[in-house]
């Protein structure tokens, strides 16, 4: 390892500070400092729903609601201050459904903090999107209740982004497509800011924007298209080629399907039967055995993803099983299938990369890696393929495992992969178009402004690959002459799953850090991350208190040397050798 490049974490920054000087601000000269928001009182709220007007624009309800607990769902609770809650909708039309005629409205609410920070918060939701969630500004599943946006103060919109259900018929719908990938938050941007300024008699000084999965490729679309109405931008595991990694998960389908005969009445299980989650456990274990002590701290955790990759031989590492499979081996046909799928699809003409490659990590035996190789792959990603990225549209069955396993199958990786890219007269824009970012490594308008962007992913993300966005990140540092991190971070979080679960410190607030960076000019170097308590998934020999700091890319946390192993001011940020 260098230390030449070392970093403090933040846990250190004042013993660092006070023997070294070190400046905790990297901005660049030619970076402009944003000013700090300014607080607020709201002034109405009963009334919100007579007095505001605004272009196609419908408020339903507003209401105040006292301080005390918010219900997310799957009975989450956040903690939440005294607030005013509006309901409203945008943009209601008729449009293509199922069926024939639908209708179509961007659904929304917004939560107005009686004492309001200044600022404003887009919250923006994963999945299929098609339910306004509450506007509590959650980012990762794993995150504490209290580091919601709304418990800080901010004021926050969550929408449907234009569908009224969870499924992907709506793709049927051009307009509803681009709703979804984008326009979505066009439409609401300038409507709920004006809206802000209704109830506090101002706009917001300073507006944020964040979420995970889709919502990730929600913030990483809005950091292109729209960087010149937000300052600043938290990304989570973000699927930014999603369309790409949706055919990935389907080519995944079919490399399972090749260790099984299927039972056509339990497809699921039956391809759960040629890859079981205690045989991806075995492959975790001994990723772990090569990779744990890279970082200088056996302990369950590989800090140094890529230089485990090359410690790490699935050949080699792993026992070929002599006959039959008993969990503490693999044969040689699961570890081709694997093989296969860790490379990412190709085409087999001109051998080019459909999607990622990914890394093999140390948190891919766990509940939910399993959970978006099997059942996710299945049951969400060929309905998206179909219905929403396909040009034209293909329907299929999709409310039978059967159905959606005689989607998949067919679907050739040379020609049918085209169909994300392709337009018609209807459907003028491809999914690659309307749900990616323009030009993923441009964010000229978001540096030059002064904006900040903060991403992170976990190493064992079955679904979007790390890969995907550390070169994005690289191609970034690239076009930036090696100067983006004065106003783009990324952090890996090791073995850490789909935004959160996994043998991973998946409890950190980067919402803080984010708004020290944009209106203070505090870059953060490091985050503090700790592990849950109530993560069943951790192995017995872990503290319950573990923390580690997560490192900006692409410095790993490696051990000091001396102190307790499970606190992280015992690590320190070194960029490893190349």
């Amino acid at each position: 390892m260098k230390t030449e490049n070392l970093w403090i974490p933040l846990a250190l920054a004042p013993l660092c500070i006070a023997l070294y000087g070190c400046n905790s601000d990297s901005s660049s000269e030619g970076i402009p400092q944003l000013e700090a928001a300014i607080p607020a009182s709201i002034t109405s709220c009963a009334t919100l729903a007579t007095e505001f007007n605004y272009a196609d624009t419908t408020i339903i309800s507003a209401e105040l609601i006292p301080a005390g607990d918010v219900e997310y769902d799957a009975g989450e609770i956040y903690p939440s201050p005294s607030h005013c809650l509006i309901t409203g909708k945008m943009n209601e039309r008729t449009g293509i459904g199922m069926d024939g005629d639908a209708e179509y409205a961007i659904g929304f609410e917004m939560r107005l903090p009686s004492d309001w920070n200044g600022r404003f918060y887009y919250q923006a939701n994963g999945g299929l999107d098609g339910k306004v969630q509450k506007a509590v500004g959650r980012f990762l599943t794993s995150a504490s209740k209290d580091s919601g946006a709304l418990n800080k103060g901010f004021a926050v919109i969550s929408s449907d982004t234009g569908h009224a259900s969870a499924t992907p018929m709506f793709g049927l719908d051009p307009q509803a497509r681009l709703d979804y990938g984008y326009n979505a938050v066009a439409e609401l941007t300038p409507m709920a800011k004006s809206l802000i300024e209704t109830a506090y008699g101002k706009q917001p000084d300073r507006s944020y924007f964040g979420g995970c999965s889709n919502g990730g490729r929600h913030t990483m679309v809005a950091a292109t298209r729209y960087a010149d109405l937000y300052d600043g931008f938290l990304v989570g595991n973000p699927g930014f080629n999603l369309p790409k990694a949706a055919v990935s998960q389907l080519y995944g389908i079919q490399q399972y399907s090749s260790l099984v005969d299927i039972d056509v009445e339990n497809v699921l299980a039956s391809l759960q039967n040629g890859f079981t989650q205690e045989e991806f456990a075995l492959v975790s274990s001994k990723v772990a055995q090569q990779c744990d002590a890279l970082d200088g701290a056996s302990d369950g955790m590989v800090q140094d993803t890529y230089g485990c990759q090359d410690a790490f031989d699935l050949d080699r590492d792993v026992p070929t099983c002599p006959a039959d499979r008993d969990g503490t081996c693999l044969t040689a046909a699961q570890k081709s299938v694997m093989t296969n799928i860790m490379s990412g699809p190709r085409n087999s003409n001109t051998d080019a990369a459909i999607y990622s490659d990914f890394p093999y990590d140390a948190g891919m035996g766990t509940n939910d890696y399993y959970n978006w190789e099997f059942f996710m792959a299945m049951m969400r990603d060929p309905g998206a393929v179909a219905f929403i990225f396909s040009t034209a549209p293909t329907p299929y069955n999709g409310s039978t495992e059967l159905g959606a396993y005689e989607f998949v199958m067919p679907f050739d990786m040379d020609t049918d992969v085209e169909r994300i890219y392709a337009i018609d007269d209807t459907y003028t824009q491809s999914g690659m178009t309307f749900m990616t970012p323009p030009n993923p490594t441009d964010l000229t308008v978001l540096r030059d402004r002064g904006a900040k962007i903060m991403v992170v992913h976990g190493t064992s993300d079955a679904v979007f690959s790390p890969n995907d966005t550390v070169n994005w990140y690289k191609g970034l540092q690239n076009v930036n002459e090696n100067q983006a991190d004065e106003f783009a971070r990324l952090y890996l979080v090791p073995g850490m799953n789909h935004c959160g679960k996994g043998l991973a410190t998946d409890r950190f607030d980067m919402l803080d850090s984010l708004v020290a960076w944009v209106e203070q000019g505090q870059a953060p170097e490091s985050i503090n991350a700790s592990v849950r308590s109530e993560n069943t998934e951790l192995p017995a020999n872990w503290s319950k208190t573990r923390t580690r700091p997560l490192c900006s890319f692409p410095q790993v946390a490696t051990y000091s040397g001396t102190g307790n192993m499970e606190d992280a001011v015992n690590f320190i940020c070194v960029t490893p050798e190349q």
